[in-house]
């Protein structure tokens, strides 16, 4: 007893602890350690491959936002399979940052060519539009003619993409294969600078330039006034997308449409993206991309924007601030972020949308979906699903299928068959003929192609075999409109491209003629006046019958009395 009180004066309760944790073996704190760190990352990379196999790898149901009253959803929505079903990340992409990433550096594009058309906007601006059709598509089940001709009733599809993104993008290609394998012809319009194409103006595009697509959507209704018109937005085009639609509500001859990971309120992402540390990786990487974008065009920038300022920009926000706003004309990067905006117009689209997002987006976040303004609108369906990350949505144990592109096809295919298509096309009917685009025609130079690294060569440059082979341009004449092949060794001149707005004036076309959409227009107009009276004198009644409700009781029964027999009124 006297050595262990000994024992328990001289040795403190540290120094036993010391001594039992220096039995322990070295290799239970390394796995210790790792224990830690593998929860540190679970958590960091928001990785939710244990809650899918607590569920049976079933996948999470996708959410429906949407009016009660909403015929999109009564008559398209309800009848689309995708969405009434559930999303299953891929297992082994079970993070939206190893979603995001893969789609990134990765994202398994199919392999096809495009044809392409060079689009030019009243400011001198060039555009690429690049045009996908059935018959460029390989390994189809069926072949349809190559050609469009103006009378073609085919569905178009045209694609807005991201951020410095183009035609050659993973997602972008997954989704143009997969519509065009089913017959429809898709065309992407490429950013003002991207797609291999120069900044030919000293206009540029930001998140809430709608200019572009407005005349790209206006050409391609006039070229082809019988084919249904679909756009489909993604990230920042889903933004400009939507912002359009809202601009020009029912006057679009768009019959459709499909926003895709819109950052609807650019305010609130860009406070999102500086909060914390993986989202400041994306920011890195967005401006990045934002700065070799700039370094393409540096003549024209550096004469436009603060060049310097754009070289030691270290987030996006800070490139906004040095050349976006300032080529935009913008007071400062809040206003533009607030004036450019989707959630502002989305009570004014008019057309049926869908619009889907992601909750663990790590760029545009959950914090901007405008739940209650897509519920108030009767034309808007929204879709949002637990995981999928920034455009990936990634499913199946390959990784081969992103389901947005699967379920924005499906919407599409049944609108087309409803109702609504049909009641979009009376309307046209029976609104004035479209008037044509006015100054932007297809740019009338040679031929370009593209090749595999994005980059345009012109048509009498060697390219290889496969490019070579079959390469198609585009034709455009009076009276006659189509997309046609030709092989490239076979003509030893180059052919030009060359295409009008302007519709052709028959001779001794009668004024009546003309007169006609203006009566049209004034009809409208004075329809519309007329119920704006109604409705105000509505208002200017009932808020001063306090007033003069007593005065007229008083009034009349006045005149009553006088108007009385006398003998009435001794009775």
């Amino acid at each position: 007893m006297d050595c262990l009180n000994s024992i328990e004066k001289h040795e403190s309760p540290y120094q036993l602890l010391l001594t039992a944790a220096s039995l322990v073996p070295i290799y239970h704190y390394l796995l210790g350690f790792l224990f830690i760190c593998l929860v540190f990352l679970y958590n960091f990379f928001e990785i939710h491959v244990l809650r899918d196999l607590l569920t049976g790898f079933r996948g999470q149901p996708v959410s429906l936002t949407f009016n009660s009253c909403s015929e999109v959803y009564q008559e398209v929505v309800s009848k689309c399979r995708i969405l009434h079903g559930r999303y299953l990340a891929t297992p082994w992409l079970s993070s939206p940052h190893f979603q995001t990433s893969f789609l990134s550096f990765f994202g398994r594009p199919p392999a096809f060519h495009y044809k392409r058309q060079l689009f030019h906007t009243p400011d001198g601006g060039t555009m690429a539009l690049d045009w996908l059709v059935n018959s460029d598509v390989p390994d189809t089940s069926f072949q349809l003619k190559d050609a469009i001709t103006k009378h073609d009733k085919k569905p178009i599809v045209i694609v807005i993409p991201g951020l410095t993104s183009d035609s050659s993008s993973a997602y972008i290609k997954h989704f143009a294969f997969n519509v065009a394998k089913c017959g429809w012809n898709v065309v992407v319009t490429n950013h003002r600078g991207l797609g291999g194409i120069s900044i030919t103006s000293d206009c540029f595009y930001n998140a809430g330039w709608t200019e572009d697509i407005r005349k790209v959507i206006d050409h391609l209704h006039y070229q082809y006034p019988e084919a249904p018109l679909f756009v489909v937005g993604t990230s920042i085009g889903a933004n400009i997308l939507v912002k359009y639609l809202g601009e020009d509500g029912i006057n679009t001859p768009i019959a459709g449409a499909a926003a895709v990971c819109s950052p609807w309120d650019l305010l609130i992402c860009d406070r999102f993206i500086n909060r914390r540390m993986v989202q400041k990786f994306y920011d890195k990487a967005l401006v990045m991309g934002l700065k070799g974008y700039a370094q393409l065009h540096q003549l024209v920038l550096s004469r436009l924007a603060d060049w310097e300022g754009i070289l030691k920009s270290r987030s996006v926000r800070d490139f906004d601030d040095y050349a976006t706003r300032v080529l935009a004309k913008f007071e400062t990067v809040d206003t533009y972020y607030r004036r450019c905006s989707s959630i502002n117009f989305i009570g004014n689209v008019m057309v049926p949308l869908l619009c889907i997002s992601a909750l663990d987006d790590p760029v545009c976040t959950r914090e901007a979906v405008p739940w209650d303004e897509c519920r108030a609108n009767k034309n808007i369906v929204l879709a949002t699903t637990q995981h999928g990350g920034h455009l990936a949505f990634y499913e199946g144990l390959t990784a081969k299928s992103i389901w947005w592109v699967r379920a924005v096809h499906e919407f599409l295919s049944v609108l087309q068959t409803s109702s609504l298509i049909h009641r979009k096309k009376e309307a046209e009917i029976q609104a004035p003929h479209s008037i044509s685009p006015q100054e932007s025609s297809i740019d009338q130079a040679p031929y370009v192609n593209i090749t595999k690294d994005g980059m345009v060569t012109m048509g009498n440059e060697q390219t290889n075999v496969e490019d070579a082979h079959d390469e198609p341009i585009v034709q455009s004449e009076v009276g006659k409109d189509k997309i046609s092949e030709t092989h490239g060794g076979d003509q030893g001149t180059e052919e030009r491209t060359h295409l009008t707005d302007d519709p052709p004036q028959p001779q001794g076309q009668d004024v009546n003629d003309i007169n006609i959409p203006v009566r049209t227009y004034m009809d409208r107009l004075s329809r519309h006046s007329r119920k704006s009276i109604w409705l105000l004198a509505y208002i200017a009644i009932i808020t001063t019958w306090p007033l003069v409700g007593p005065a007229l009781s008083l009034f009349f029964k006045k005149r009553i009395r006088n108007a009385l027999p006398a003998v009435l009124k001794r009775r």
